[in-house]
């Protein structure tokens, strides 16, 4: 069994989440290496339960740990002193889709504030939107998607170090916020296509 904050960290996500019960995709879930730099990076999906394999709303997750944390981390283990406390990145990206009419951001962006939860002693700030929109060859929209991250850094401290189980405790925020997020969304007035398996009993 590996001993590491990081993998202390995605439990203590992974956690918060389910219990607002969310309901995780696994296939979205990877652990990537950068085999170069040394970096580690998680990300997964969550969504509203019921939502299908392919929701309305949900979040994609990731966590970054870079080779600068490792090397501070291994440095407290050992017992050497560091200059700076290792960090995790975390974003949080809200998604909105399967849209069939481009959503107006103003009214999207209303039922999200502009400070996401806090995690730790720093709250996540949120992004500027991204708007995807799909045509078809007479320049139609056929299906549109919003998205707006929330990102920023948990600093793992000294206390942390030393008692992992505050990671629970700083987390556990996220999920109640994030559920709540999903949920304005859902109750927006838009138009949504219809789902996966209603598309496929048409076809």
């Amino acid at each position: 069994m590996l001993d590491h904050l990081f993998l202390d960290a995605i439990a203590a996500m992974r956690s918060a989440l389910e219990s607002a019960l969310l309901e995780r995709h696994a296939a979205e879930e990877h652990l990537q290496a950068d085999v170069l730099l040394g970096d580690l990076t998680w990300e997964t999906s969550y969504s509203l339960p019921g939502e299908g394999l392919l929701p309305r709303v949900r979040v994609d997750v990731t966590l970054d740990w870079s080779t600068w944390s490792q090397t501070a981390y291994r440095s407290w283990v050992i017992g050497e002193p560091a200059d700076e406390p290792p960090e995790l990145m975390i974003e949080l990206a809200v998604r909105l889709g399967r849209l069939r009419t481009q959503p107006d951001l103003a009214t999207v962006l209303a039922v999200l504030p502009e400070t996401g939860p806090m995690v730790g002693s720093d709250p996540l700030e949120r992004s500027a939107p991204a708007l995807e929109v799909q045509h078809d060859g007479n320049l139609d929209v056929i299906e549109a998607a919003i998205e707006v991250s929330y990102e920023g850094i948990y600093v793992a401290g000294d206390d942390v170090l030393e008692d992992r189980k505050l990671l629970a405790a700083h987390f556990a925020p996220l999920g109640g916020w994030l559920a709540s997020a999903l949920v304005r969304l859902t109750d927006l007035p838009l138009d949504f296509l219809p789902p996966e398996e209603e598309d496929s009993e048409l076809r």
